[in-house]
């Protein structure tokens, strides 16, 4: 994938029989999901999580999910939904997770999850008109608001992007 080619020493792949114990980003809620949980909400198709890993030694440099969700119509800025149908909720995608371990920060691989991310969101059959992100804390949200981001008007850690967005980068 494009996205990857200055950082030709990892891949994205789906999490399968990857080794999740040595993964610590520091956040004890998102290691624990790895570590925990990422198979099984996969294997019940709740969520989609995605593995970013060293392909030397396979070791997880980070992760992100992705999972189907909507959007109450009336919750989007009117500039925004004045050009939608005025359907009570519409189609979005949730990356719930996205964390890079510890010992792999500073390399530029949060950015790369993201893209992967947003990348496959625009890919996907699946009609999706934003992705949403439920940011942990304000660090999380000033990330996110970097890459074009835009925090729902009554939800101060929630935001998302649009996907018209999303393509215009991709282009």
């Amino acid at each position: 994938m494009a996205l990857l080619e200055t950082f030709d020493n990892y891949l994205i792949e789906p999490l399968g029989k990857h080794d999740r114990a040595a993964f610590s980003c520091g956040i004890e809620i998102l290691d624990r999901y790895l570590k925990q949980q990422a198979r099984q909400d996969a294997r019940k198709r709740v969520a989609a999580p995605f593995v970013l890993v060293e392909k030397n030694s396979g070791i997880i440099a980070g992760y992100y999910t992705l999972s189907s969700t909507s959007i109450k119509f009336e919750e989007l800025p009117i500039e925004l939904s004045k050009n939608l149908p005025k359907y009570p909720i519409v189609p979005a995608t949730l990356l719930g997770r996205l964390a890079v371990d510890q010992n792999h920060r500073k390399k530029g691989l949060g950015e790369i999850l993201l893209m992967d991310a947003l990348y496959r969101s625009l890919k996907s059959e699946i009609a999706t008109i934003a992705v949403v992100v439920d940011a942990k804390d304000d660090a999380a949200c000033s990330f996110y608001e970097h890459y074009n981001f835009i925090g729902f008007p009554n939800f101060s850690h929630w935001l998302f992007i649009m996907i018209e967005t999303v393509a215009k980068m991709f282009t």
